[in-house]
């Protein structure tokens, strides 16, 4: 019997995750089908309703939705507890459990990819949704020295500030509302907004202007499609190094993937698979 996994959330035209899941499923021959669930806020519970279903394993959860999610599963893993995000849902007899792989995808990526160890450094976060929470929590466990969170709505990046407060650490965590200010000097800057984002509104912008580009930082675009967001094309002309979010994209879906069926992700096809579909 096909089973099926679903991505939840609205708009989802910008999205490989469907191409990339689906050739990894099929790569392990299971009888698995992934689906885009186009869903707005006000019929998230009657999705969740379709996830509950025996014919289904699971979902991903994508913007807006990854904040609130966590007050609709019946149970979370410790991690998007402390997180405060959602972005993997696992069925287990009826009962939906959240879980949090954006963080350890970032953290990989951001090793592996980007050749960066956070530990000590300083770090510019633009942007304090969803995806900012798991990438904030991820660099706080990891030790930076400093982490500036910024965002168009001054009271999100307060509360993100707030709850940071919860890992004991014993780094710097400060909130500027202007970016101008807030960048230099820094070590890592990372876009957690959804600015850039193909078939958005903001498609062809960057949420930073190119003059506040630290050359000597690495930037880092969780945006992945496209490929080359117009931040990281002014990054590269100020000098500076940059990073993509495919990795990102690539390294919590196979997390995911991992969460929904007990078997090893094959990376390496999702990565293919993720490159052809953009």
């Amino acid at each position: 019997m096909t089973r099926y996994v679903g991505l939840i959330g609205y708009p989802l035209r910008h999205s490989v995750s469907p191409a990339m899941q689906q050739a990894a499923f099929n790569y392990c021959n299971l009888d698995l089908h992934y689906e885009a669930w186009e869903t707005e806020a006000t019929d998230l519970r009657k999705v969740l309703g379709r996830v509950r279903q025996a014919s289904t394993l699971g979902a991903n959860v994508t913007v807006p939705h990854k904040e609130v999610m966590g007050s609709l599963m019946d149970e979370l893993d410790d991690l998007a507890l402390e997180i405060g995000a959602v972005n993997t849902i696992v069925n287990r007899g009826g009962q939906l459990v959240g879980y949090n792989t954006d963080a350890g995808g970032f953290l990989r990526a951001l090793q592996q990819e980007g050749d960066f160890s956070p530990a000590g450094k300083r770090v510019v976060l633009l942007g304090a949704g969803g995806v900012a929470r798991a990438v904030s929590f991820a660099l706080a466990r990891e030790g930076v020295k400093s982490l500036v969170i910024t965002d168009i709505i001054a009271q999100r990046a307060h509360a993100l500030a707030s709850d940071l407060e919860s890992v004991d650490s014993g780094i710097s965590i400060s909130v500027e509302e202007h970016f101008a200010e807030a960048l230099p000097p820094c070590d890592l800057v990372v876009n957690c907004t959804p600015v850039g984002m193909r078939h958005s509104a903001t498609e062809g912008q960057s949420p930073l202007d190119a003059g506040l580009i630290p050359k000597e930082a690495l930037v880092y675009d969780v945006v992945y499609n496209p490929v080359e967001t117009p931040l990281l094309m002014d990054a590269k002309k100020a000098g500076a190094r940059t990073l993509g979010g495919l990795a990102m994209l690539v390294y919590q879906g196979a997390l995911a993937f991992e969460l929904w069926t007990d078997r090893e992700a094959p990376i390496d096809i999702m990565f293919e698979a993720a490159k052809q579909a953009l």
